[in-house]
């Protein structure tokens, strides 16, 4: 029996009939005896500010200012009690509902009021908040399915990082987290467990130490754990695509890609998953799918682990996708000392570390450093301290064009052919960079460029076969 680790998103549990569709996916994967545990965001819908752990941290703030908050959790209980209401038609389950999020709210706004007292929000309050919105949207969830004559059981896992207990640092903490997982499932293999995205209060705060993305790193951290057979992250769109269609109208979705790419694709500007979350499930040599909840039929796109050259090269195909990230900066420093350049990158490095400025691709020679910086909160005091020994200029309203591929490696001539398609169009390329891997080759454009970049680059690589006629 296949087991599969089924990741749903909020938006996908967003309404009644949403959170009936997730559990349709669900009963049908059992009926074809397969072995499912889900794992669940906070409800939301189309609307970021209206769904659940944006109105919840909203009456967080609101609380700490003195303002209504309790009108924003009366909001989100009414949101629950309509979904459970419409999707749940048995009576007695309906009420179990009714009580459990009834119950999760009260205990909430007592907690809001006691935040509006002392008139402060510690990152571990924070996670109290967020967790809430797990908890109600993953007992709903259960509902609908017993509802359906599933036997499925509520898994709440903010409790396996508990209060007082000394956690691990840093990187240590994801294995850890992985362990523990292990005694929250059910024992029995015949059960469907629905567990919450939120495991607990993290120091330093869920959302600042792992982002918001930590649902998905459950997933991934679920799937390893007990060895599962695929990854599923259910999302509202048909798979990873070869560039964005809503720019690239010719775009495709991947059938398959590998996990350096995928890595490399959200990083410089598709949403694919976070990197250290594919690192998670791929260690575990769990494949991981991408899937659209709207869409259940349509195959996806799936991240394999290892590598997919020796079958590229068999189709002459060399780069997978493109893709651009917008409005970055480029940031020139200069060495204003003639001779005795020694230490000039340790001290700029030094710099970009002290002012935490994350820096995306970078240029170097022995007297100056190019690089993009996506962020400016503290890029004027960076210029400051650096002007100490540096000439400093600051470009904005840039955009890097990355194009994607491992099997670029075993391609010659793959970036001449991308800077010339570019050149023919006059597209100044004011930085290229590309890595000894040569997985990725990018480049910085003006910022108006870049939506006639991507279609070029798109046309010349990745489409109707050009690769593989320009190849043979």
């Amino acid at each position: 029996m296949s087991h599969f680790v089924q990741k749903f998103g909020g938006t996908s549990l967003g309404t009644a009939d949403r959170m009936k569709g997730v559990a349709k996916i669900i009963v049908d994967h059992l009926n074809q005896h397969h072995r499912v545990t889900a794992i669940v965001s906070a409800m939301s819908s189309y609307n970021k500010a209206e769904g659940t752990t944006s109105r919840l941290l909203k009456a967080g703030s609101l609380a700490l200012s003195g303002g209504p908050f309790y009108r924003m959790i009366d909001l989100v209980e009414e949101s629950h009690n309509e979904a459970f209401s419409k999707a749940v038609r048995n009576p007695e389950i309906q009420e179990q509902l009714r009580e459990f999020v009834h119950r999760e709210l009260r205990s909430l706004k007592s907690f809001m009021e006691a935040i509006h007292v002392i008139r402060e929000i510690s990152p571990r309050s924070q996670d109290l908040i967020v967790g809430t919105g797990e908890r109600l949207s993953a007992r709903l969830l259960s509902g609908v399915l017993q509802d359906l004559g599933i036997d499925a059981e509520y898994v709440d896992l903010s409790e396996v990082l508990p209060e007082g207990e000394h956690a691990p640092e840093e990187r240590a903490l994801f294995p850890y987290l992985q362990h523990q997982f292990r005694q929250y499932l059910p024992q029995e293999t015949g059960r469907t467990a629905v567990i919450t995205g939120f495991f607990g209060f993290v120091p330093g705060g869920i959302i600042d130490r792992v982002g918001r993305g930590y649902t998905d790193l459950t997933a991934a951290l679920i799937a390893a754990e007990t060895k599962a057979d695929e990854l599923q992250v259910w999302k509202e769109v048909d798979g990873i695509y070869s560039a964005d269609p809503r720019k690239v109208p010719t775009a495709s979705v991947l059938p398959e890609i590998s996990p350096a790419e995928a890595a490399e694709l959200t990083y410089f500007g598709s949403e694919v998953l976070h990197p250290f979350t594919m690192e998670c499930a791929i260690k575990a040599n769990v494949p991981i799918r991408i899937k659209n909840t709207f869409h259940p039929e349509k195959p996806g796109t799936i991240i394999v682990p290892g590598k997919l050259t020796e079958q590229r090269r068999q189709r002459n195909q060399t780069a997978v996708a493109v893709t651009t990230k917008h409005h970055v900066s480029i940031l020139n420093i200069h060495s204003n000392r003639m001779l005795n350049s020694t230490g000039f990158m340790a001290q700029v490095f030094e710099l970009f570390k002290k002012h935490r400025v994350v820096i995306d691709l970078i240029s170097t020679s022995e007297v100056n450093i190019s690089c993009t910086v996506d962020r400016l909160d503290n890029i004027q005091s960076l210029i400051h301290d650096m002007e100490e020994f540096a000439d400093v200029t600051l470009i904005r309203d840039r955009a890097i064009l990355s194009l994607v591929g491992e099997g670029m490696h075993y391609a010659t001539g793959t970036a001449g052919r991308m800077f010339m398609a570019l050149a023919q169009k006059q597209i100044n390329l004011e930085m290229i960079t590309q890595g000894a891997s040569e997985i990725n080759i990018s480049c910085v454009i003006r910022q108006e460029d870049a939506p006639e970049a991507l279609r070029i680059i798109h046309q010349t690589f990745l489409e109707s076969n050009t690769e593989t006629n320009a190849s043979s």
